[in-house]
């Protein structure tokens, strides 16, 4: 998809690079020099999680490709466990959360090596996920609509889900990041 607005940084922009980046074996440290990363002036994580890991993905370009991503501001915060009853994700992704808080102990299991080394440690000891979910504010995907949503971290907050309503251990508040509109296009 090839967003029709002309101005800022969109997820298609980065889809070439990121396949590039990957095959080369270069990878994130690569991508995350590029003139057009470096512009997003984005914190590694989250532009690691969204745009290298998804910029060529179907779902998240027909759910996210309109959004000027230059015009997002990250901060990490802390929100409860009741917000991410309630949150949607994308619409191409719907029910993605559903499926992994069906099972959330096979989703944990699964994720235990590479990157993923120390996630069952994480919700066993903390109640929590290892690394945090991306959330954006809904008024960047809608003007007007308020709220928040998840873009990436579905099998997290799936996890999260399923073990709350198992009845095992979980924090009562999770760290996430979360982007606004941007400060810096409003001066």
């Amino acid at each position: 998809m090839t967003p029709t607005n002309n101005t800022g940084l969109h997820l298609a922009d980065f889809s070439l690079d990121a396949l590039q980046c990957r095959e080369k074996g270069y990878g994130f440290a690569e991508f995350r020099q590029l003139p057009k990363a470096r512009q997003l002036r984005w914190p590694d994580d989250v532009l690691e999680q969204w745009v290298f890991d998804h910029a060529g993905y179907d779902p998240f370009l027909n759910d996210y490709g309109e959004i000027d991503l230059s015009g997002i501001d990250w901060q990490v915060e802390t929100l409860p466990v009741e917000d991410f009853v309630a949150m949607p994700t994308g619409p191409s992704d719907g029910d993605a959360i559903e499926c992994y808080e069906a099972d959330p102990d096979h989703s944990i299991a699964v994720r235990k090596h590479g990157v993923h080394m120390g996630v069952k440690l994480c919700w066993e000891t903390h109640g929590t996920w290892k690394r945090w979910p991306i959330v954006l504010d809904r008024d960047l995907i809608n003007p007007g609509d308020q709220g928040l949503q998840l873009v990436e971290g579905r099998t997290r907050v799936g996890v999260l889900r399923g073990r709350m309503l198992r009845g095992q251990p979980i924090a009562e508040r999770h760290l996430v990041w979360i982007g606004r509109p941007s400060k810096r296009s409003a001066t």
